[in-house]
């Protein structure tokens, strides 16, 4: 139930909605009124609000997960990249919530009890993995701030200069904030949500009050006099195109945030100039700003170019992309709300985002801005670095940049040079690529996936084929017969009865079956044709032998052995068989020969399979070729041969 008071200092009537608010500002002279039941309590003026540009106000609505809610109360909080607002919400079942809003992101939580303790706040990193509410946490954000100024209802006691120590929490989709200003701290758990889908009403544009607002900035660099302006509400820094200078906009004296650093500044032409317009993927953008970061491995620099885009319609107004390029390789990349979960634990181990895995391709230690240009949604300085570590899933790219206290993932796209040449109207103007960029596509990957289909498809063609050829001509038998070879025979030769080859020119397989022990044979083969005394001949020689070494048993050779005659005309047939037995072991020896003809024969299928799969192995080996070329420049690059790190003795 809403409690209704008069303020002590000009006698207005002051309105708790929420039982839990302790605090309230007079919306007429500002007194700071703190509630003791029934009695409000003046503790002063409460300093004057920083135009931040917030659509929000007090007395804005909105609905989230059904229930309607109303915004009674604001803090305004300083922090090292301009300000953020935490507006305090009544909902219509009297729960209250807190919505954050910062650099046009919003973040919506609600204070939660746990059992254990939180974590110290000096204790926190940026990065650091640990439990909390049942839940693994990911420390994103680290700041230590201070209130400037405080609106409305508020659950507590506050005013300018009051520090706000805060630890920002994230979990997939979940955020999380440790509030240290309180003694013990407060755990805020949520999520980010999009304005638009909390469907908010009463909001600054259109209404009476205050509708201030901040038009586009125009002023002069103070460094060299040269022409600079802001264009958006958002800006908040901007570089000088003529002396690498950066200004703080939201200073009213555009305060110097970093001055050039020196020639090596200017060494860097921007391929698309600042003012630029195009259409990626649809949407017009605009290039705003322009900045070059570098890194050193072992004593080499390594820089790339970054482009900040701004939205250049009615419906994109406020969003921002970037454009990075280095040795003309492109990529279109968005800063991510909702970053892989546990990111930061393992920082070599692959990430698994949106379905995808990604492999880790490098960490950069130390990436330093080194140029700057136009304007900025936050206050970028020359000199300042950050920790980049990079992961790849083609055409993907994971980047995560972290600071001392802040923690940040993007994610980006490659895109081909003559894309943006056309996206920006400059056919024929972009450089050509260098080398493989990390997230470069292999060329050779659809090609190989082509091939590999078109490889088992007709494989499994030459495979039904043999099949049937082996089922349509299957092997029929024209003769068995058993005779015993003994050494008693050498002179003479054993002919078999005999057999008919019908319709047409047949593949005869002839298979003779021995009772070998330890000793060999040579048979001497001809298969005669009884009509025309037509003869085909064949050598065999057959071995087998077995035994017992050292308790382990062995064998070699083998006691069967087959012989083919390929395309022998129709007619009546009979073998001659001329038995050789090993002398040194004269006894008789048991042999089976069967004569069978049709069957399909393999050569012809092993010759079509050797063929095809040449395709999928030279497919193959090109794509492992470019894979190979593009780690060479990860930080798991393949030790070539002479790498090895065992020296001579």
């Amino acid at each position: 139930m809403a409690l209704t008071a008069s303020c002590p200092s000009c006698g207005a009537p002051v309105v708790f909605k929420s039982a839990g608010s302790i605090l309230a500002v007079c919306e007429y002279c500002q007194s700071t009124l703190v509630r003791h039941d029934t009695a409000l309590e003046d503790i002063g003026k409460m300093a004057a609000l920083a135009e931040d540009r917030s659509p929000l106000q007090l007395g804005a609505e909105g609905s989230y997960q059904g229930v309607h809610f109303a915004l009674i109360g604001r803090i305004q909080i300083k922090y090292s990249q301009g300000y953020w607002n935490e507006w305090h919400l009544l909902f219509d079942d009297m729960r209250t919530g807190w919505l954050s809003e910062a650099g046009g992101e919003y973040v919506l939580t609600f204070a939660r009890q746990v059992q254990e303790a939180l974590p110290q706040f000096a204790e926190l990193k940026i990065g650091q993995r640990f439990v909390l509410a049942s839940q693994p946490w990911t420390v994103s954000n680290i700041e230590n701030a201070e209130c400037v100024a405080g609106q409305g209802e508020l659950p507590f006691k506050v005013g300018a200069g009051y520090p706000v120590a805060a630890v920002d929490l994230r979990n997939g989709a979940n955020f999380a904030t440790l509030d240290y200003s309180e003694t013990p701290p407060l755990l805020f758990v949520g999520e980010p949500v999009a304005l638009a889908s909390l469907k908010m009403s009463k909001l600054r544009e259109g209404m009476p009050i205050p509708a201030h607002t901040v038009a586009a900035q125009v002023f002069r660099c103070p460094g060299c006099g040269a022409p600079m302006q802001a264009r958006s509400r958002e800006i908040l820094a901007v570089g000088c195109a003529s002396c690498g200078a950066v200004v703080d906009t939201a200073d009213q004296n555009y305060k110097l945030l970093s001055k050039a650093l020196g020639t090596r500044d200017e060494k860097y032409a921007p391929r698309l100039a600042l003012g630029s317009k195009g259409t990626l993927e649809g949407k017009p953008v605009e290039v705003i700003g322009f900045l070059v970061k570098e890194s050193r491995v072992d004593g080499v620099a390594y820089a790339w170019r970054e482009y900040l885009l701004a939205g250049d319609s009615a419906e994109t107004h406020g969003t921002y992309r970037w454009l990075t390029e280095y040795d003309g390789h492109w990529n279109i990349a968005d800063v991510l709300s909702n970053p892989p979960a546990g990111s930061g634990a393992m920082e070599l181990a692959d990430v698994n985002f949106s379905g995808q895995r990604f492999r880790h391709y490098s960490t950069a230690q130390s990436a330093e801005v080194i140029q700057v240009a136009g304007e900025f949604t936050w206050r970028v300085r020359c000199g300042e670095t950050n920790r980049v570590v990079d992961y790849v899933a083609p055409p993907l790219l994971l980047s995560r940049e972290s600071t001392d206290n802040d923690l940040n993932w993007s994610l980006g796209t490659y895109v081909a040079p003559e894309v943006i040449g056309e996206a920006f109207k400059l056919p024929g103007r972009m450089i050509a690529p260098v080398g493989i960029f990390a997230n470069q596509p292999n060329p050779w990957a659809e090609t190989h996936r082509r091939v590999c289909s078109l490889f088992w498809k007709l494989a499994l063609v030459a495979v039904v084929l043999q099949v049937f050829f082996g089922l349509l001509g299957s092997g029929k038998v024209l003769l068995r017969q058993e005779f015993t070879l003994s050494p008693q025979m050498a002179e003479e030769s054993v002919v078999t009865r005999e057999f008919e080859v019908r319709d047409r020119p047949r593949k005869l397989t002839v298979r003779n079956s021995t009772s070998l022990d330890n000793n060999w044979i040579g048979l001497d083969l001809l298969l005669v044709n009884k009509a025309s005394g037509q003869a085909w001949p064949a050598a065999r020689e057959l071995a087998y032998y077995y035994g017992n070494d050292g308790g382990e048993s062995w064998s070699e050779g083998n006691r069967t052995d087959e012989v083919v005659f390929l395309d022998i005309p129709p007619g009546t047939y009979f073998l001659t068989v001329d038995p050789d037995i090993a002398p040194e072991k004269p006894v008789p020896v048991r042999d089976v020969i069967e004569v069978s003809s049709g069957g399909a024969g393999w050569s012809n299928f092993v010759m079509v399979m050797l063929f095809l799969v040449f395709f999928p192995v030279f497919t193959r080996l090109r794509f492992a070729a470019f894979e190979a070329r593009r780690w060479a420049e990860s930080d798991h690059a393949p030790l070539a041969s002479g790498d090895s790190s065992d020296g001579d003795d």
